[in-house]
């Protein structure tokens, strides 16, 4: 659809008379004489739609996420999603909507999820995505901060004679599973001929399907983000009890976060600041638990949760108290954290405040 704006364009006509050699004479149009004015149609393309106002006019966040990966994105028996990227499109809806539970769960592939993206499917995709240059770029998505610090890794069985401290080079002539879409294929790849290493590399959709080809031996060996790994190696019992994760060093770098549809800054300040909002509670120690005591700890949480006159989320489209919704319904980094990733056996690593030797630093709320 286009619209049509007119344009006005006044042309003021001067007319000149040319006297004798002596004297040049310039004349103008009478002061009580209007200019011609001449109308032109020109077309102007549609505004591009507004993610955030969609989301608020809709009263619901339609969030993309993972459900084959427990502690990041799972469906339990009941339907119901969890899990810690889970929790940040809560988080989200939190802020948007002051609801938590105002969220619709698209439960995604990893080969359908960019599609699901830019189909306008859904309008955040929360669900173990690295941030690539070709996504940023070629897929035309805008990535949040980093929420998760990751690596690949790779996944055997211990009886076969590998351990945690084994190398790449021990895996000559595996056959190593992955899940399609990713970018754990090509690092893969890259990563075998660098090392001179001759693998066969077969990649299935659905990472249910890659671990029971690894439990049935038709895959020597799984390769994915370590955090996914460690997952599936703790929630399968005794199956797991033999699976170790190698090399110590990760072969690539991972950092995964939230992404949405580029050039939609407006839902992308309310995503980022979702996320600084729960680092700076955490780095306050302000929780869930405690943030009504906390909410003028000083100035700085005062302004981010609404509770001073200088607050700054009603200029973003929100509610003043839009992140203390966030804190008081789903909580800070740390409480989300611990809540689905510790249980695992994830230490928080870089993952931890920066004040704590890790790589989470939030700008400042002002």
């Amino acid at each position: 659809m286009k619209k049509t704006a007119l344009m006005l364009l006044v042309v003021a006509l001067l007319a000149t008379a040319c006297g004798d050699d002596a004297e040049e004479i310039t004349t103008t149009a009478a002061a009580d004489q209007p200019p011609e004015t001449v109308v032109v149609e020109v077309e102007v393309p549609a505004d591009t739609v507004d993610v955030l106002d969609e989301v608020i006019a809709r009263g619901e966040l339609n969030c993309g996420v993972n459900e084959t990966i427990p502690g990041f994105g799972y469906k339990d028996a009941e339907g119901t999603f969890t899990g810690f990227d889970v929790d940040l499109c809560r988080a989200v809806a939190a802020a948007i909507l002051g609801d938590s539970e105002a969220v619709r769960f698209e439960a995604l592939t990893a080969a359908a999820r960019f599609e699901a993206l830019t189909s306008g499917l859904i309008d955040l995709l929360v669900r173990n995505t690295t941030w690539t240059q070709s996504r940023d770029t070629d897929l035309g998505l805008d990535f949040g901060p980093t929420t998760y610090y990751d690596g690949q890794q790779l996944m055997a069985r211990g009886e076969q004679g590998f351990s945690s401290g084994s190398a790449l080079e021990e895996i000559e002539g595996a056959t190593v599973c992955a899940i399609a879409g990713t970018t754990t294929e090509k690092n893969m790849t890259e990563a075998a001929n660098a090392a001179g290493v001759n693998i066969t590399l077969s990649t299935f959709e659905d990472f249910n399907v890659v671990i029971e080809g690894f439990k049935s031996g038709a895959c020597d060996v799984v390769t994915s983000d370590g955090s996914t790994l460690v997952s599936r190696k703790a929630t399968e019992g005794d199956a797991g009890a033999d699976w170790v994760i190698f090399p110590s060093v990760p072969i690539s770098k991972e950092p995964l976060g939230p992404s949405w549809i580029q050039n939609q800054s407006r839902m992308g300040d309310v995503v980022n600041w979702t996320v600084f909002a729960m680092l700076i509670a955490e780095e306050k120690g302000i929780t869930s638990a405690n943030v009504d005591d906390m909410l003028n700890v000083d100035g700085e949480a005062g302004r981010l949760f609404g509770a001073t006159e200088d607050e700054l989320q009603t200029k973003m489209g929100l509610p003043a108290d839009a992140f203390y919704q966030v804190i008081r319904q789903v909580g800070n980094y740390a409480e989300v954290y611990d809540r689905h990733l510790t249980p695992l056996g994830l230490e928080r690593g870089l993952n931890a405040l920066q004040a704590d030797g890790g790589l989470l630093y939030p700008p400042p709320a002002r």
